[in-house]
Parts: C-alpha cells; sequence; structure tokens
C-alpha cells in the first residue's frame, strides 16, 4: 500500500509541481491575498509588509550557501570521497539504498539540521553513482528523497531552534516561562522516544516500501544528472610550474590558518558546551575542507567547483523572506495558531501544536523565525492547560519540521547538489509527510 501510495504522489508531483520558485512566487500571492482577507491590512500594508521581510533572511542566505560550498567541498576532499563511496557502495538494491540513505540523512540531521542536510545530499549522489559504476539498478529520484528525509526530524534533537532559545539566559520569554534546559526538550524521554521512532523505524522503513520492485520503473542518476558521472579533476589546470607565485600555494598556509581555527573552535566548545550553531558549524566546514584539500587554491578550486549548485538559494530566500514578513507583520500568524489552539485540551494540546506548527511551517520555513511567532502562544496555553512547556516545544519542533516534506525550501542546496529536479522527489516526500501522521499523533500523545 505504501508503495502504491509512494507511485501515486510521485506521479502528481511529477505532473504538477512546478519549480521551487514558481512554488515562492504562487505562495507569495497566496500570502498577500489571505492577508487581505483575514486582516484588516490594505493592499499598500501589505506591500510594505513583503518588502519589510525581503531582505532579513539576507545573512541567512549567505549562510546556506556557505553550508553548501564547504559541505560539497569537504565532501569532495579525497579521503572523505572514499569513505563516502565505500559506504555508498554496500547497498545491492534499491529499497536497501534507499533505506540506507535515510537512515544516515537522518541521523546526521538529528545532530545538526545543515550538516544531515548536506551529508544526505552528497550521499544520495554517491550512492547514484556507485550503482551505476556496479551496474546495480535502483531508482534515484528516491534515494534522493531519501537524502532529504532528515529534515523531518532535525528539530528534534541537540540543534532545536527552540530548545536551544528557551535554554539560553536572556531569551525573549524568559520572564514567562523562565529557562529551559535542554534536557527537558531534546533531551527528555518525550523528545528522545519520539526521534528514535522516526529515524529507526518510520522513516528508512517507509522508504524502503516505497521501492520499486520491477527493473523498468527503475532509473538510475544516468537519466537525471549524467553530468555527475564525469569524473572531473578541479585541480587538472592548476600551475605547477616552478615559479614563485605557484610556489605560494603551500601547505604551510593551511598549517597556520588551521592551529587559528583550531584555537577558536576549542574555545568555543569550552565556553558553550556542544553548541552546533549554524555559524559554528560552517566555520568547522570550510577549515576541515581546507585541512583535506591540503592547500589553499586546491580548495579555492574545490568550493569554485562547489559553488554552481548555489543559484536557487540565492535567487529564492529573499522570496520567502518576504512572505514570513506579510505572514508576522500582518498579524496572520497569530490567527492561525489561536484558530488551533481555541480547541485543544491537556490531552490534545501537543498535537495541536504539531499540526499548527505544521501548517505555519509553510509560510515561515525557518524554525526560529517560527518560534519567534508561536512560541509566546504556546507558551501561554500551555502554562493555562498544565501542560509542560518542554513538552510542547518538542511537539513545536516536530511539526516545524514534519511539513519540510511538503515545502522544497530547504530541499534547494539538496537538489543543487544532486541535479534533479523538485517534483522529482516532492512526490516521495510527500508519502513521508502523510504515512508519518499516525505515528506522530501516538507518540505526541502517549509517551512519556
Amino acid at each position: 500500500m505504501i508503495k502504491q501510495l509512494g507511485d501515486v504522489f510521485s506521479t502528481f508531483s511529477e505532473r504538477f509541481m512546478p519549480e521551487p520558485i514558481i512554488f515562492a512566487f504562487l505562495l507569495t500571492i497566496v500570502t498577500f491575498v489571505l492577508g487581505l482577507l483575514l486582516t484588516d491590512s490594505s493592499i499598500i500594508t501589505m506591500v510594505d509588509h513583503w518588502y519589510e521581510g525581503f531582505w532579513n533572511l539576507l545573512s541567512f542566505t549567505m549562510q546556506m550557501v556557505m553550508i553548501l560550498v564547504t559541505g560539497h567541498a569537504l565532501a569532495t576532499a579525497p579521503a572523505v570521497k572514499k569513505w563516502i563511496q565505500r559506504l555508498a557502495s554496500q547497498p545491492s538494491s534499491s529499497a536497501q539504498a534507499a533505506a540506507l540513505t535515510a537512515l544516515v540523512a537522518c541521523i546526521f540531521s538529528w545532530f545538526n539540521w545543515a550538516l544531515g542536510l548536506i551529508v544526505g545530499a552528497i550521499f544520495a549522489l554517491e550512492i547514484g553513482k556507485a550503482a551505476y559504476k556496479q551496474g546495480v539498478k535502483l531508482h534515484y529520484p528516491l534515494i534522493v528523497a531519501a537524502g532529504y528525509s532528515g529534515q523531518m526530524v532535525w528539530h528534534l534533537g541537540p540543534s532545536s531552534s527552540s530548545g536551544l532559545t528557551v535554554a539560553t539566559s536572556g531569551h525573549f520569554l524568559e520572564d514567562a516561562i523562565g529557562i529551559i534546559p535542554i534536557t527537558e526538550t531534546a533531551f527528555s524521554s518525550y523528545a528522545l522516544l519520539n526521534s528514535l521512532m522516526l529515524i529507526a523505524v518510520v522513516v528508512p522503513v517507509t522508504f524502503f516500501l516505497m521501492s520499486p520492485r520491477k527493473e523498468n520503473e527503475l532509473s538510475g542518476i544516468e537519466e537525471y544528472a549524467p553530468q555527475f558521472l564525469k569524473e572531473e579533476d578541479p585541480n587538472a589546470n592548476i600551475d605547477t610550474s616552478n615559479s614563485i607565485g605557484a610556489r605560494m600555494d603551500s601547505v604551510w598556509f593551511t598549517v597556520i590558518f588551521i592551529a587559528l581555527a583550531g584555537c577558536y573552535a576549542f574555545l568555543h566548545f569550552s565556553r558553550n558546551g556542544f553548541d552546533l550553531n549554524l555559524n559554528i558549524v560552517n566555520f568547522v566546514f570550510l577549515f576541515l575542507g581546507l585541512a583535506l584539500h591540503k592547500t589553499p587554491v586546491r580548495y579555492m578550486n574545490a568550493v569554485t567547483d562547489a559553488a554552481k549548485g548555489a543559484s536557487g538559494i540565492i535567487l529564492q530566500f529573499p522570496f520567502y523572506g518576504g512572505i514570513m514578513g506579510m505572514v508576522t507583520l500582518s498579524g496572520l500568524a497569530v490567527i492561525f495558531v489561536d484558530a488551533m489552539l481555541s480547541i485543544a485540551t491537556p490531552q490534545t494540546l501537543p498535537v495541536i501544536s504539531w499540526f499548527s506548527a505544521g501548517l505555519l511551517n509553510i509560510f515561515v520555513p525557518s524554525g526560529g523565525g517560527q518560534w519567534a511567532v508561536q512560541g509566546p502562544i504556546l507558551a501561554e496555553v500551555a502554562q493555562e492547560l498544565g501542560v509542560s512547556v518542554g513538552r510542547i516545544i518538542t511537539a513545536f519542533g516536530a511539526g516545524d519540521t514534519w511539513t519540510n516534506m511538503f515545502q522544497p525550501f530547504w530541499a534547494l542546496a539538496l537538489l543543487g547538489i544532486t541535479g534533479v529536479k523538485a517534483r522529482h522527489i516532492m512526490g516521495y516526500c510527500m508519502t513521508l509527510l502523510l504515512v508519518a501522521v499516525p505515528f506522530y499523533i501516538i507518540g505526541l500523545t502517549f509517551f512519556p
């Protein structure tokens, strides 16, 4: 039944799913119209809200470009690439490849969403290449979708935007709820059991069952991204002459800067504990890549090669900033959440929080930005109903990531790395979204 459901949604996605840039434009129009119909905002006011939000993701856009290019460059370093290729060559069927890719993506995403996104994308690419070389038949779009599936679990883990926010002294809700340690959110039995259910069972098993069994239903990387089968060496044209300029591309520069970076990384983690925010992940990726590529010019060549996939992020993120501006500044977000929470009871609040977060995530695809809007309302209702705020933060995080399987915003980096179109993978992602619903309801309602 899951295989049939995957086929239905895949066919639907192939036929009707627009390119991510068109999806962003359509979502902008829908948000604009909803703002006019459901709030007292005028056309001029909504235009102002759109522009006010348009550049709010500018620094985040650069962070995402950096995570894409530094992560990709790190994975293409000879030592790392060899390890990934060895693991990617293990599956002997499309079903095994899909399940393994989903498991790898989910494990890394639980620790850090950006790490999981890049690892999942690169692992899916290498699975596709390894299968082609070995003559193993698989369904490449399904493997890529599995590489994206980790984005459904990250907000339950230690990089939880909401969990880290409320654990930080001086956060914007401290007067209302105080400091809530990470042991009551990401490391609570409630969050860990829900995470384990998704990572070890729901996600990999769903992708295993969705995999086509008939050979005529399989389509490898050569049909979707043949350009990646050409093993081009980005250092083929490197200057190896004995000139002074060429000899300045020295490993000693790498040694000096790795020492500086290592010193700062030690200071960061000794001061902040296991704080894997986006800046420190990019910092670590950048200098690990430099170390593994050995010289600055070789690393520059790898980054140049990786940057080819960043165009979608650069163009589309400002439009999502505009959507977020309209949703938050017009009051649409509060209307959505209030409507959901008005029917909540102590027993149903976690599930309602999950669903409302999933709905809002389609319009505000940023965990931290969404918590800033939804957090005050959820915290107040939780306290009124006598429900643990830590429990509601976990439910919120589950919802925030659940509809990533419908929203192609986070897939942009993955699409750039793997060479597929959003319509090729979103049908399988939407199948996972639907299959996971009863597990979310059971886990969020009954787990201790």
